[in-house]
């Protein structure tokens, strides 16, 4: 159904994609293996999104990146229909081909905040590429980590610190607390609004 609305497979699985992780950037290959569609379906319908202004590209390190177009006068309808894990999926058998879901955060413990950044949204002055916050099983998150390094194909710096450790550094206004709260980033879990008034 959703699929004849928006014309073709291909551009909901891209359109799920790209608004499922905002401030993410994906090249060519990277969304051919994470949405399982041929190279010649995917370009033409990255060119597509492009043509319309819903995605716009750059190029970094030889790589032509791609990210949804957060200025896109409707990406706020277009974030309600595909940005949540909640939406209908595109195929009855299908599962969320997602980086996280809820179960793998509870399999971490009591988790306040997970955030993307870094080299995950392209941005070099992040001082990691998942914070987390919370009292967490350490060895759950080694375990998380390791299986997002293996879906991304690169080593990934992480930190984790308890809530009342985010609170006192933030309050003596850290240096590394300050990098974090500047950097480019997805969030996927903010229980306590502790980023998402932030930039």
């Amino acid at each position: 159904m959703i699929e004849q609305l928006f014309g073709s497979k291909t551009r909901v699985k891209l359109l799920k994609l790209f608004y499922g992780n905002p401030n993410r950037a994906f090249y060519v290959r990277e969304i051919t293996r994470k949405i399982d569609e041929q190279i010649n379906s995917v370009r033409r319908e990255l060119s597509n999104l492009l043509s319309v202004g819903i995605i716009t590209s750059d190029n970094t390190n030889n790589k032509l990146y791609y990210e949804v177009n957060q200025k896109y006068e409707y990406y706020e309808p277009l974030l309600t229909i595909f940005g949540t894990k909640k939406n209908i999926k595109i195929d009855k058998e299908q599962e969320d081909d997602e980086l996280f879901d809820d179960e793998e955060f509870k399999a971490l413990g009591h988790v306040d905040l997970v955030a993307f950044m870094g080299i995950l949204t392209r941005d070099l002055n992040a001082p990691v590429d998942v914070f987390i916050i919370g009292s967490v099983n350490n060895n759950a998150v080694d375990k998380y980590i390791a299986g997002l390094e293996n879906d991304e194909g690169k080593d990934l710096r992480y930190a984790v610190m308890k809530l009342e450790d985010f609170k006192y550094r933030m309050q003596i206004r850290d240096k590394f607390i300050a990098q974090i709260i500047n950097a480019k980033k997805q969030i996927l879990i903010d229980n306590k609004n502790l980023m998402t008034a932030k930039k």
